[in-house]
């Protein structure tokens, strides 16, 4: 079965960096991401071949620690064949933490936004598209 673009989802907890020494964190923050998206599409289906845009909104509990460009790469990483074949098939990142108080009044927000702006933090917000393009219409 085909993915229909976009989805979104919500990953429960702190993101972990590509940078940390821990490669069992690295590996079950994106097995977290993995599972949080699969709700999304269809079982089974096929992974797409084409353009892709990913945006991701992290939702801290307080201030974030680190910098917001190093959770970028594991969620990349665990939706690589899995929702689109390679990671190279991204042409655009959209990635920005909303800290408290810090929260960007949405025009138009989808539940999926509003869940993540009302619901428990930390939380990640992810949409992937098929077209990059789109948020620049």
């Amino acid at each position: 079965m085909e993915i229909e673009f976009p989805l979104e989802f919500l990953v429960h907890g702190t993101p972990v960096s590509f940078q940390a020494k821990n490669a069992a964190a690295r590996e079950d923050w994106k097995d977290r991401v993995k599972t949080a998206s699969s709700s999304t599409i269809p079982h089974p289906h096929f992974v797409s071949g084409q353009r892709m845009a990913v945006t991701m909104y992290y939702l801290p509990e307080g201030s974030m620690p680190g910098d917001i460009d190093n959770i970028v790469k594991l969620v990349l990483d665990a939706l690589c064949a899995h929702i689109y074949l390679d990671d190279a098939q991204v042409e655009r990142v959209v990635v920005q933490k909303f800290e408290p108080g810090n929260v960007f009044s949405f025009s138009n927000p989808s539940t999926t936004i509003v869940d993540a702006i009302t619901g428990p933090k930390p939380v990640l917000y992810v949409k992937v598209s098929d077209d990059p393009f789109e948020e620049l219409r």
